[in-house]
């Protein structure tokens, strides 16, 4: 894991510039405040061989996958206290029904990164209030069994992240009230709660696409209150397709103060590359490398270099 105040970063690889070597791509350009790097996103059905082919990965870069491995290490060499992982999943959730964790962890090893982000997007969780209102959702023993089998083949020290849903908390006891009200309410308390919660290293909570009466700090609080590890709360590039709620630079940095308080918190942004659409109603239109930079000097109350 990065020592120190954690920021993660999505790298969208359908938005990295084409590259014959890795001095020339945008990953090896990543600041050392951005410490945990996950590149997205990998089909959890991939198809990987052994032989760097990306091909069949989901990965869009635009070169090979020996200039990613050598990318990679690059990026690791400049900033020793970097980690770089897959995120496996987002859209297409029916996907994970052919989850092919073998291959997933060959990739990992071969191109040279440190683990794994799982982000399993049901499009229907199932969701629903049993006796004492204890939530349960349909997908609980999916999200259990993915963790388990991914961490099969990937035993630490290597990475097992997992990404929160905004609303995954919500729905029992203090937080029964918390708004929005969402069929993915509760969805995560199934995996936190489970034995299998004991395989994982980080929880990002995507704590947008929201709509305007969902405050991150009460989900910051939920998921806490169910996890006690290293926790990121992320902000949304203001993008084509995004929901929100969006922040301006200053109130990124003003609320990555208040994550610092947090003892295990950091900060997530979604995503580093995907360019801001002037048409999305925001307040303003950072990009990813700008609410980077506002994290950083919320968390750290320091001088951050500006992302090249």
């Amino acid at each position: 894991m990065p020592v120190g105040p954690i920021i993660m970063g999505y790298h969208d690889s359908w938005r990295e510039r084409p590259a014959t070597g890795p001095y020339a791509t945008a990953l090896v350009a990543t600041p050392a405040y951005v410490n945990l790097v996950a590149l997205s996103f990998v089909r959890p059905d991939l198809v990987y061989r052994g032989d760097l082919d990306l091909s069949g990965t989901g990965l869009s870069y635009q070169f090979s996958g020996a200039v990613l491995r050598d990318a990679i290490a690059l990026l690791k060499r400049r900033n020793p206290g970097t980690r770089v992982i897959l995120s496996v999943g987002a859209l297409e959730s029916w996907r994970w029904a052919r989850f092919d964790e073998r291959a997933l962890a060959l990739l990992v090893r071969q191109i040279g990164a440190d683990g794994v982000d799982m982000d399993y997007e049901p499009a229907m969780p199932g969701c629903a209030a049993g006796a004492g209102g204890r939530i349960g959702c349909a997908v609980d023993g999916n999200w259990i069994s993915y963790v388990r089998r991914i961490r099969a083949m990937l035993p630490r020290p290597y990475i097992v992240s997992v990404a929160g849903w905004s609303v995954g908390a919500y729905g029992e006891g203090q937080f029964a009230a918390a708004l929005p009200h969402s069929p993915w309410r509760g969805m995560m308390l199934g995996l936190l709660r489970s034995p299998a919660a004991r395989l994982i290293d980080l929880v990002a909570i995507c704590a947008y696409d929201a709509g305007p009466a969902y405050d991150p700090m009460t989900a910051l609080a939920a998921y806490r209150h169910y996890w006690k590890g290293p926790l990121m709360l992320g902000v949304q590039v203001p993008f084509k397709g995004a929901g929100g709620p969006f922040r301006t630079p200053a109130e990124t940095e003003a609320l990555a103060r208040r994550v610092a308080r947090w003892p295990g918190a950091g900060m997530m942004i979604y995503s580093l590359l995907e360019p801001p659409d002037p048409s999305v109603p925001a307040r303003a239109h950072p990009t990813g490398r700008a609410l980077a930079e506002a994290a950083c000097r919320g968390l750290k109350g320091g001088a951050c270099p500006l992302y090249p």
